[in-house]
């Protein structure tokens, strides 16, 4: 499995931030079928293949993932676009 572990500092509130995380995650679903569920303040969102979390504390997003073994290839285009939104979003 390979793993994705990326922190962005986001310069802006806790409720900014999970509003703009919130933007994603509907993003997310609709591309990816994702379901993301808030536990807190961090989203988890799992689906064939993936499984992960976005973790939103007072200074950074942090984004944690979990790759089975037919995205693993991918794994460099998935951060790649991963960083690229948070970027858009953050930076």
């Amino acid at each position: 499995m390979a793993k994705i572990d990326i922190r962005r500092p986001h310069g802006t509130t806790i409720e900014g931030a999970r509003a703009v995380v919130d933007k994603v995650a509907a993003r997310m679903s609709e591309k990816f079928g994702t379901e993301g569920t808030w536990q807190g303040d961090t989203l988890t969102f799992a689906r064939s293949g993936v499984k992960g979390a976005i973790a939103v504390t007072a200074s950074e997003v942090h984004v944690t993932a979990e790759l089975g073994m037919l995205l693993s290839p991918l794994r460099g285009t998935i951060e790649d676009e991963i960083r690229r939104k948070l970027d858009e979003q953050f930076g």
